[in-house]
């Protein structure tokens, strides 16, 4: 509600929270001037000493402009009694309190509207979908590998095993029997004696 005023004077009312979940805000300003101003200017402002302007609208009889400050996305819109700052792409850094300045700039004298209690902006924080890292090859040629080399440690364990067995029954059949029967000299392999009989000594009757 805005009271009414004494003739060229301007006051601006602000709605007092804007809090903002899709990066995009609608601050909407309010003004009562009972002037006889044809030229007019309105601009939004950020921080409690309004040190930065966001942006501005002017406006006469025959032409409106708009500009915006590079570090914002914002756009101004007149309608009867009010200006509607549009903001997009906003993010939580840019949460503060905002205020609306509205001046006449022709024909004099010069008026301006003294500060409201401004629009704090409050920009939620978006958060960041993380998403996994893809590998580069695909899965289907990560799976066929897998499956040949898997199939071929399996072909060589089972080589492995099949001739670690042969080699065992060899070593087996080889220490299975072995010739108990007594040697003899070669030179008495003639002598009639049977092959099993010991080999005498006759020497230890020659004396």
């Amino acid at each position: 509600f805005l009271p009414s005023l004494p003739e060229n004077k301007i006051l601006v009312a602000q709605h007092p929270l804007l809090i903002v979940a899709n990066q995009t805000a609608t601050l909407v300003c309010n003004y009562t001037y009972n002037g006889t101003g044809k030229e007019f200017r309105a601009s939004l402002h950020k921080g409690t000493d309004s040190s930065v302007e966001v942006c501005f609208i002017s406006w006469n009889t025959t032409k409106i402009s708009s500009n915006s400050n590079k570090e914002f996305n914002c756009q101004g819109a007149r309608d009867k009694d009010k200006v509607i700052f549009n903001l997009w792409n906003m993010n939580a850094n840019q949460t503060d309190i905002y205020f609306c300045k509205i001046e006449v700039m022709y024909p004099p004298p010069y008026v301006y509207n003294e500060k409201s209690n401004g629009t704090v902006i409050y920009v939620k924080e978006t958060p960041t979908p993380i998403q996994e890292p893809q590998s580069a090859i695909p899965l289907w040629i990560l799976a066929t590998v897998t499956g040949i080399l898997a199939l071929y440690s399996m072909l060589i364990t089972a080589v492995f095993i099949n001739y670690w067995q042969k080699s065992k029954k060899n070593m087996y059949h080889q220490s299975d029997y072995m010739n108990m029967t007594p040697r003899h000299p070669a030179y008495q392999k003639n002598k009639g004696y049977p092959s099993y009989a010991p080999t005498r000594d006759y020497t230890a009757y020659r004396s």
